[in-house]
């Protein structure tokens, strides 16, 4: 059998196309992060985080700063421990705050920064304790229906109590 020149192209080109395929999957999937900028960690704690996970974004007014390198338990306070990798081109003061918010009604969750006004910046292995924890819908729902049962149980006056 002989090889063309023409099948050594196709070939090489659907080599090609698969290997954006996957680069794009894997992209979108928030499991890969090809950033060459240098970071510096920071950690931030938590009380609950909902469904936050590794690689999730870290933005400030919108622009993504950073990222999330990794999530631990910390067993003597009972509070997950997030640590931040930023971009070193960016500082936040010290007074930040970091709060778990999530993009559209349900969808993915990332942590937001609100800037301070210290004049302090954060460095390389600060832990920030003023944060918001993820507002979970579960509990949102459960919290409504108590309050609805609560008013539903309530003596209304003498109502019933017509001649």
């Amino acid at each position: 059998m002989q090889r063309s020149n023409n099948d050594i192209w196709v070939g090489l080109f659907v080599l090609i196309g698969g290997a954006a395929l996957l680069f794009l999957a894997l992209q979108s999937a928030n499991l890969l992060s090809l950033n060459f900028q240098k970071t510096y960690a920071v950690t931030a704690r938590f009380d609950n985080i909902g469904g936050l996970k590794p690689q999730t974004a870290v933005k400030s007014a919108g622009v993504v700063v950073g990222r999330v390198e990794s999530i631990t338990f910390d067993d003597k306070n009972f509070q997950a421990a997030v640590t931040l990798a930023l971009q070193n081109r960016y500082s936040f003061p010290k007074d930040s705050s970091f709060k778990i918010l999530t993009s559209g009604l349900l969808g993915e969750q990332y942590i937001g920064i609100e800037a301070g006004a210290d004049e302090k910046t954060l460095q390389a292995g600060d832990v920030v304790t003023d944060t918001q924890s993820a507002v979970v819908l579960e509990n949102l729902i459960s919290q409504f229906l108590y309050s609805k049962a609560a008013e539903g149980s309530t003596p209304s006056g003498n109502a019933n109590n017509k001649k």
